[in-house]
């Protein structure tokens, strides 16, 4: 500026510190232009954070991922060794549970039929995750008599009562003990799933494939399965993430219940469907029997839900 004709140069003042993080009168700056660039999956993550209610089902899930895991250091007894002077013995110090009919330490089998409910909830649904998308994919991105056979059978098996169905696959499966009668119980469940993934998949790729960037792959000679793979998956993936977590609740219920109805996996491998149909009988007299199993089917099942829950909720575009 000029003053009697000297001109005094003026620098530039430096910001205050701290100043960059606050407005006008140490007021904070509006973050939101910069929550805008953060990606789809980080804001999915920070509202996932943030749900009280996905939270207690992670801790939940979390907590019987490692009693399976662990399931052979945290029972106090065998799940399988019978003790017959034990039989029907109350809740105790030596049986935290109980015991059932056999003399079997409760407690020891509620803790090993974790890993059997988590493995059979887990396997089916990846089984039929593996087995429907692709042919959803299949089905909506080449439409025609293709996608009317595909989903003509899709449809025929969403016609039976999925528990219906389920127990007519065993029936023809034959339930059988051990690990070869695990994976038919996973097989069967896994049929029943299928469909639910096809006609999901389905209905985002016929809303996708018509987009400009497909269109430009078309256009520029990418290989099908390469657009399957790098522009129509990705955008299912919020969706199908969700429908796993709520479907391995549904899986762990149909598991239970063909044991309960003996058509699932065969003694002596610890299930709680099955310990639940052993101890109906007993439910007056001895009602911590069917007590616990009954429970750990419900703890499992709320978890996954409250969790599938919070997620669909942190991916949901409309929240963005």
């Amino acid at each position: 500026m000029a003053n009697g004709g000297d001109t005094i140069r003026v620098k530039a003042s430096q910001p205050v510190i701290g100043e960059g993080a606050l407005g006008g009168a140490g007021r904070p700056l509006d973050r939101t232009a910069a929550g805008r660039d953060e990606s789809p999956l980080a804001q999915a993550m920070r509202r996932l954070c943030k749900s009280t209610t996905a939270l207690a089902g992670l801790v939940i899930v979390a907590t019987l991922v490692l009693v399976a895991i662990f399931a052979d250091v945290l029972a106090p007894d065998s799940p399988i060794a019978s003790d017959q002077t034990q039989t029907f013995a109350r809740p105790s110090a030596d049986h935290p549970l109980g015991t059932d009919q056999l003399g079997r330490d409760m407690l020891s089998r509620v803790i090993h039929g974790t890993r059997l409910s988590l493995a059979v909830g887990v396997s089916s649904v990846v089984l039929a995750l593996f087995l429907g998308v692709p042919l959803g994919m299949i089905a909506g991105y080449y439409g025609g008599r293709l996608d009317s056979v595909i989903m003509r059978l899709m449809d025929l098996v969403l016609a039976f009562p999925i528990y219906l169905l389920a127990i007519i696959l065993m029936i023809m499966f034959t339930p059988t003990a051990g690990l070869i009668g695990t994976i038919k119980v996973v097989g069967a469940i896994a049929i029943v799933r299928i469909p639910i993934y096809a006609r999901l998949v389905r209905g985002s790729v016929l809303s996708i494939k018509e987009k400009e960037y497909i269109e430009a792959c078309r256009a520029l000679g990418v290989r099908d399965p390469s657009i399957f793979l790098h522009h129509v998956l990705p955008n299912c993936l919020a969706p199908i993430i969700v429908t796993t977590t709520l479907g391995i609740a549904t899986s762990i219920i149909v598991e239970a219940t063909l044991s309960f109805l003996g058509l699932g996996t065969q003694p002596p491998t610890p299930s709680w469907g099955w310990d639940l149909k052993a101890n109906v009988a007993f439910i007056q007299a001895n009602p911590w029997l069917s007590l616990f199993p009954g429970l750990a089917i419900f703890v499992t099942v709320l978890g996954f839900n409250l969790f599938g829950d919070g997620l669909r909720d942190a991916l949901d575009p409309r929240l963005k």
